[in-house]
């Protein structure tokens, strides 16, 4: 993809413990959810912080679904279309924890599917370790029919992607 292709040759990118994600990608019990989550630094955070080197891209069983803001990334039906088929849940900031896209997302967790979110619920560059946290993330958590297994991500330089 062109995230993994920018990631990989136009930057240097270090990823610890990528194996652990790897494994919970792709071999976590069946019906198991994984709920990863991490900090917000750039709008390209999603998708290039799954294009590092070793990550599976290539099937979509195992993409992520993500938590995306509707009044950014759904302004028109172009955008809708894109986003939706990178598996992106629109989310409207201040509607509450039982909007029907939260809803949408805890149908991923509950088929045992692979959510990512940013509970930080906007970018945020001011380089503390990880900012206030929204109560949506873990109302998903608490209302998952299968508790999910919770992996939180931080990363850094993406605000200085070119």
């Amino acid at each position: 993809t062109i995230a993994k292709a920018y990631v990989s040759l136009l930057n240097t990118t270090t990823v610890h413990n990528a194996d652990a994600l790897h494994r919970l990608v792709s071999s976590r019990p069946p019906g198991t959810p994984l709920l990863t989550v991490s900090n917000h630094m750039s709008t390209i955070d999603d998708p290039f912080m799954w294009g590092f080197k070793g990550f599976p891209i290539t099937d979509s069983k195992l993409a992520r679904w993500v938590l995306t803001a509707e009044d950014i990334c759904f302004r028109n039906v172009f955008m809708s279309y894109m986003f939706r088929l990178g598996k992106c849940v629109p989310i409207t900031r201040g509607a509450g924890i039982y909007q029907d896209h939260m809803n949408e997302a805890l149908e991923v967790l509950s088929t045992g599917g692979w959510l990512h979110s940013f509970p930080e619920g906007k970018v945020a560059q001011d380089h503390q370790p990880i900012r206030r946290l929204k109560w949506g993330t873990a109302s998903l958590i608490v209302r998952a029919p299968v508790t999910p297994i919770v992996l939180p991500i931080v990363h850094t330089g993406f605000e200085k992607v070119y």
